[in-house]
């Protein structure tokens, strides 16, 4: 009835099974993972094909806890697991960002992947296990994916670096880094120190990665064991022809477009040479002269070539979009004190990246008590980040917090911590909350900036002052080019953002 494949090994100072083949049999892959009895069910489910005008990939990752995975009934009166909570969001984000740059390009079809904590034990965080039990999962189904990928959370005890230390031992440790990525590079870090030097942060990045090989060596014995036939899929063939004339039509309008200094005058030029050379190639097509570009090939072969350009540009040595050189800081405002009755606030400004950050003091009884899945605890320092659309000239939704935003607010988060005064110096509990007001990149380092400013200007005795800034890479061949203080654009048309938080003695988070 059950055709059961099993893999073990050694993880620090747990073993860790791999098991497949009883539970979830109809989902397209399935892994129970189990790390010294903090077990989760990672499934994976793909669309056999995409939807018609799908221009997108439709990846969803969703991280659930159980509570009776710990022996506990939900409260309230429904007593049955209610939204995500705040772990559960960050991660599911953690998840989805190693995964999501390995699915090859032209994928358009739906995955989901659903990964469920359903025993704990308190000492072990479910994450790595759900990390490992995706990448498996992904990796035995046969959907077209370049994986696996290992995790690997990494402490720093006594100058020693930890393998998966316990939750226990986390308070001793001076960092808290997670790193994930295939054999041969890393694709996610997440961490917070307590102002750690560079060499000690690169250090574990490395110790983590050569670590996990372990778990990516364990996933691939699995596969050979339980692997599902590999998809027979291959991207849409380019009509050479019809991309050739795209790229006639502009390649001109793109270099000029870039030019532009200022970003919603280039935003707007970059919309109309869209709608115009889509206008012009639907004339060619009804003439006769061109054929109809196939699925997404028109905005795909758009975007390939506006890519092309800026990042030719500043390989060539060119001025950066908006004339900077690659190491220049965009200009710098700040102004404090700026909100007449809130205990502390700054409007911080760099460039075109804005953020209203505003400090509120309170007693113990205002910290925030949360109910996790490990036992409740009580947490005083807060930190909200809030985007909404007009930050960017747009319309959209504005409520619920949604993924990013509480994703960029832990970030800033844990760049702070760091430097707060503890509790028996300073006996306040804290919230910060970070509005964006204008946002063309680096948002969350703002909000690290501002942060610090506004709780200064609170009267928090912090112990070091915190600033925070994002970096990029573009790189060609051989060629390749760090950029300094990014903007949106050159984020997703770079190959890597990169944001790091510090004082002058040493990091307190990173975010890759």
């Amino acid at each position: 009835m059950f055709n059961i494949a099993t893999e073990s090994f050694s993880y620090g100072q747990h073993t860790v099974t791999l098991e497949t083949g009883e539970i979830a049999r109809q989902a397209s892959g399935a892994v129970v993972v189990n790390m010294q009895d903090t077990v989760v069910l990672a499934t994976v489910v793909a669309a056999k094909s995409s939807k018609p005008g799908q221009d997108f990939f439709p990846l969803t990752v969703d991280y659930m806890e159980k509570t009776y995975a710990a022996g506990k009934i939900p409260g309230g009166f429904f007593k049955r697991e209610g939204r995500p909570s705040e772990k559960e969001t960050l991660t599911s984000r953690l998840i989805d960002r190693p995964l999501r740059p390995l699915f090859p390009e032209g994928f358009y079809n739906e995955v989901q992947v659903v990964c469920t904590v359903i025993s704990l034990n308190p000492d072990i965080d479910p994450d790595i296990p759900a990390m490992i039990g995706a990448s498996a999962a992904l990796a035995i189904s046969g959907v077209p994916f370049n994986g696996p990928i290992g995790a690997a959370r990494v402490g720093y005890i006594n100058g020693q670096y930890v393998l998966c230390p316990n939750a226990s031992d986390m308070p001793q440790s001076q960092m808290d880094l997670v790193v994930a990525g295939t054999e041969s590079a890393v694709l996610m870090v997440e961490s917070e120190a307590d102002q750690l030097p560079e060499d000690v942060m690169l250090g574990a990045v490395v110790f983590g990665h050569e670590q996990m090989k372990a778990a990516i060596h364990a996933i691939n014995r699995l596969v050979e064991k339980a692997g599902k036939p590999e998809w027979e899929w291959t991207a849409e063939p380019q009509d050479k022809a019809v991309v050739e004339k795209i790229t006639e039509l502009a390649q001109a309008s793109f270099e000029e477009a870039y030019k532009l200094r200022d970003k919603q005058a280039r935003s707007s030029r970059l919309k109309e040479i869209y709608a115009g050379v889509e206008s012009k190639v639907a004339e060619l097509v009804g003439a006769g002269s061109l054929a109809a570009p196939a699925g997404n090939l028109l905005n795909d072969t758009l975007f390939g070539l506006e890519s092309k350009v800026v990042r030719g540009q500043i390989l060539g040595g060119e001025p950066r979009i908006d004339g900077r050189d690659t190491r220049t800081v965009r200009p710098i405002s700040i102004r404090n004190g700026v909100l007449p009755r809130a205990h502390g606030s700054v409007l911080f400004t760099r460039g075109e990246t804005q953020a209203l950050v505003v400090a509120t003091l309170g007693t113990n009884r205002d910290e925030q008590i949360i109910d996790a899945l490990g036992g409740e605890y009580r947490d005083r320092f807060m930190l909200h980040y809030n985007m909404p659309p007009y930050a960017t000239g747009e319309c959209g939704r504005v409520g619920t917090p949604k993924r990013r935003e509480i994703g960029h607010g832990r970030l800033a988060k844990r760049a702070l911590i760091a430097v707060l005064p503890k509790p028996e110096d300073f006996a306040y509990s804290m919230r910060v909350v970070s509005e964006i007001t204008e946002s063309n990149g680096s948002s969350s380092m703002a909000s690290v900036c501002g942060g610090c400013l506004a709780l200064m200007d609170a009267g928090v005795p912090l112990k070091a002052h915190v600033a925070g800034i994002a970096m990029g890479l573009i790189k060609e061949g051989g060629r390749f080019a760090v950029l300094t203080d990014i903007l949106g654009d050159e984020d997703h048309l770079g190959d890597m953002d990169f944001k790091v938080a510090g004082s002058e003695t040493g990091i307190t988070a990173l975010q890759m």
